[in-house]
Parts: C-alpha cells; structure tokens; sequence
C-alpha cells in the first residue's frame, strides 16, 4: 500500500489546537500520512502561551535529516521557526535534499500583533529563507512586516501580494481575517490574483487556523493539485472545521478537524 506523505515542522502545542497537533490532525483528515519535527514546545492553552523552550539546533537537525533520508515526504508544511539556526538548518537540509511542495506558514506577528522575531532573523528569513517555499500564507501583520507598509483593505492586500512574491519569487496568500467584513483572502500566483471569500462564520473557537489552512494546502499540494486548487480546498475544509462548533477550553478553542464532511 503506498500513500501520499505530508511533514509538518512546527512548534508543540500540548494542548491539541495548534502547531504539529493540529497540522497531524489536518493531515489524516485528508487522508494522507502524517510526520512531523519539532522545533519548539510551548507550555500553552486556549488561553494563551506560558512559556516556550526552543529545541537545541543541533538535535532539531538530526530529526529532520533522519526524517528526509527514510520517509521523502510529498509535500512540507513549516510553521514556527524559533531561532536563526533552526532556520538555517531547515533551509539547508531541505535544499540538500531538494525537497518540493513546501508552505510556509509566516509565523512571525502573535495574535496580540507582538513580533516574534529578531530583527536580524527577520532579514535572514524575508531574504532567503521564505524563497524555499512553493506558497507562503502570511496573515495581514504579517504582510505589513514584509510588505513595509500597511494595509487596510482588499486592494492594498492584493498590492502586498504581488510586491512580497515579486521580491521573494513565491506564490503568496494574505489572508485576511484581520480585515471586517467577509473573510477574504488574496492569492498572488504566476502573475495573477485570486480572491477566496467566504462568510464570517459565528464562532469565537478559531485557534489554529492559520496552521490548519497551511498544512490543508500542503495535503492538496502532496495529491498533484495546482496552488490554486490546493487553496480552494484548503479554504472549504477550513470553513467545515469552523462550522463544527466545536467548543472545548475556557479561552480561544480549536477547531474540529475531524468534522464530518
């Protein structure tokens, strides 16, 4: 029995709604087999991260290369990137082992809009790093950090998207949850912009969101789909898993990737 593969490098949420948690979940959803390696565990809940330890660089290393050289994996899902040399040794073994289909999910701004890298990391990350994706998916802080400017409606997403994969020579996804209105999100791909729009959907439990869409275009990326293809359906299992209801924590819970389709 062969089946398509799908590896998640992210951060640890014990708590189940985020990070490889919620990237393995999104990934047997669709189907397909599941690795992951860890580059940070965080001590954290619906309501918020205690504290985080960054797994030492060079045992991060051994995962992934161990990983690379037995089970290739179709399609590759990065989230949270703690420090320069984790970002570096990712960088570098993918290469050596010219790994395809990669999302870059930029965790870089918190939720609260606190940037979670140094300035130097941001650089190394803006101007190398993100280059070794097929699609990054960066939220509207986040555009705005790479961007240089800020953005405040639909127009100027799609100006940021087509400025960020210009400079960087990916395909890139704003998503634009932190705008009112309709949840639109604004694809750059070979040139041209898509927008995915759904309706707001009533329910305060989104935790993980952005790590569950990225890992959900990756699964559509492992099976053959186009960028495009993979978004769409990355953005209509999003909305199923939202629409779950599920509500579960005292805080901002998760979603229900295992929902019923």
């Amino acid at each position: 029995m062969k089946i398509k593969t799908v590896l998640s490098i992210a951060g640890s949420d014990p708590s189940g709604g985020a990070g490889i948690q919620a990237d393995l979940k999104t990934i047997e959803a669709h189907g397909l087999y599941g690795m992951s390696v860890i580059t940070a565990l965080t001590a954290q809940n619906t309501m918020g991260v205690k504290d985080v330890f960054t797994v030492p660089a060079d045992f991060y290393s051994v995962q992934l290369e161990e990983v690379l050289s037995d089970i290739f994996p179709d399609a590759v899902k990065i989230g949270m990137i703690p420090d320069e040399n984790i970002m570096y040794s990712t960088y570098e073994l993918l290469k050596k082992y010219h790994v395809k289909n990669i999302v870059i999910d930029t965790v870089m701004v918190s939720t609260s809009g606190k940037r979670l890298m140094e300035e130097n990391a941001v650089k190394f990350y803006s101007d190398r790093f993100l280059s070794i994706a097929d699609i990054i998916t960066p939220n509207i802080p986040e555009a705005q950090l790479l961007w240089g400017k800020e953005i405040f409606c639909e127009s100027d997403m799609e100006a940021a998207a087509a400025y960020i994969s210009h400079k960087i020579g990916v395909s890139v996804l704003v998503k634009g949850g932190h705008l009112t209105g309709e949840a639109a999100d604004i694809l750059f791909h070979k040139g041209e912009i898509s927008r995915y729009a759904s309706e707001r959907i009533e329910n305060p439990n989104t935790h993980g969101t952005g790590c569950t869409l990225s890992s959900a275009i990756a699964c559509g990326l492992a099976e053959g789909m186009t960028i495009p293809e993979s978004v769409e359906q990355a953005k209509k299992y999003i909305s199923g898993a939202i629409s779950a209801g599920l509500d579960i924590g005292h805080g901002n819970g998760p979603l229900l990737h295992n929902f019923k389709k």
